[in-house]
């Protein structure tokens, strides 16, 4: 069986839902055609263009001016309502029926698997009418925006941005920069949608997990603003913070799988090493306090253009650095430096400038993920700075007693760990 033909059948379903939940926000549109709908019209139309390969494109044209004939009726129905009660005409029923229609036309071709596949999705959007309409709903306007400002950098920007190699060191690549940038916002905006719509009712330690995968930077900047006028709370904010730093593990490892699956082999060990340490020490200190008083984070939408932006360039300059340093002095632990430097604002950029010089063979597994080991460390330093700055004296101490004390073990783990 061909697998490859589920591909344009997920990328239907994922399109229909994407501009489906645009039309459920608006409540003159959602009267014709919703969420679930659009999500059913989508596959009916990638169903007739499969079809259309064996049997001509009347499948398509047939498909097309059933669709627009279901659009006329709903379009009377509504226009028959109004001046009275208007009533919800929906058309999810015919849609699905025309689907269902392309699901038996698939079968008596032979393909059966995907049929089957796409019977069950249709009658799982049909039963989940209730949950969707609610998850819509749950969404607010920030969220929303940020789910769109994520499209532009994903659907708009990056298929047209040029596939070939420019300036020094023959290494940048603007699509593959670009991709780096939306694998980074994609992340971020997975968490921060998860967080806005839970993490904030789940508490402050949820939010500290999710805070973790969004920026734990800016996690332990909000949580050490709450404790510069309130130095009770510096024990509960220090437990935060270490768990959003420790979640970073979980994070580079969702980047490398992403990006180099064989680095990710070699680097999982130590990394996996350090985060369990790291997560002993989250739970000695969540024994210990109460952090109950503690408010959720406040982090801005991380799919904003200027962060993407900002996030490219650093990018672009941190995997510039890295090859200079690695052709010009020729080892590949002189690229430690540019670790420790870059880590003190940004560890995602050189894990992905890393991992795509492993990608190309110019760097070492070995070296590759010393390095990211290095660049958290280093960042996990300048947490401790920012939580002494900013949060005063009693968070800085416990930021130097937990983050410090990871810091030696991570050092460790860099000089002892086998090549």
């Amino acid at each position: 069986m061909d697998f490859g033909i589920f591909e344009p059948l997920a990328i239907a379903l994922g399109l229909g839902l994407l501009v489906g939940s645009q039309r459920e926000r608006d409540e003159e549109h959602r009267r014709i055609a919703g969420v679930r709908t659009f999500a059913l019209i989508t596959l009916v139309g990638a169903v007739c263009g499969i079809l259309a390969q064996d049997h001509g494109g009347w499948t398509i044209a047939a498909g097309l001016l059933g669709i627009t004939a279901l659009f006329i009726l709903g379009n009377l129905l509504r226009a028959r309502g109004e001046g009275g009660n208007p009533g919800h005409f929906g058309l999810t029923t015919e849609v699905a029926g025309l689907l269902m229609f392309g699901v038996g036309a698939m079968l008596t071709s032979g393909i059966e698997a995907p049929a089957v596949a796409l019977a069950g999705v249709a009658a799982v959007l049909l039963q989940w009418k209730t949950k969707l309409h609610g998850l819509i709903g749950a969404i607010g306007e920030r969220e929303f925006a940020a789910m769109m400002q994520f499209v532009l950098v994903a659907l708009v920007i990056l298929p047209v941005v040029p596939d070939q190699t420019i300036g020094p060191y023959d290494v940048l690549n603007p699509f593959t920069l670009w991709l780096m940038v939306t694998l980074i916002v994609g992340i971020s905006l997975a968490a921060y949608l998860a967080y806005r719509v839970l993490g904030v009712r789940a508490g402050s330690l949820a939010g500290g997990v999710l805070g973790g995968l969004i920026s734990s930077t800016a996690t332990t900047v909000s949580y050490a603003r709450q404790c510069a006028g309130n130095p009770a709370a510096a024990p509960a904010a220090a437990l935060v913070v270490l768990i959003a730093s420790t979640i970073v593990y979980v994070r580079v490892g969702i980047e490398l799988g992403a990006v180099a699956p064989d680095l990710l082999r070699q680097a999982a060990p130590p990394l996996a090493v350090m985060m369990a340490f790291m997560a002993l020490l989250c739970v000695g200190l969540l024994v210990r306090i109460d952090s109950s008083d503690m408010q959720p984070p406040n982090l801005e939408n991380p799919a904003q253009m200027r962060t993407a932006i900002v996030f490219g360039v650093l990018y672009a300059v941190i995997l510039l650095l890295v090859t200079a340093v690695r052709e010009e002095f020729g080892q590949d632990a002189a690229i430690y430096g540019v670790a420790v430097i870059s880590g003190l604002t940004d560890v995602d950029a050189l894990t992905l400038s890393t991992a795509e010089l492993f990608s190309q063979g110019r760097l070492s597994g070995d070296a590759a993920w010393r390095a990211i080991l290095i660049a958290t460390l280093s960042n996990l330093a300048f947490k401790i700075g920012a939580a002494a700055l900013l949060g005063g004296r009693r968070l800085g101490a416990y930021a130097l007693a937990t983050m410090g004390v990871s810091i030696l073990f991570g050092t460790a783990l860099v000089l002892l760990w086998p090549a």
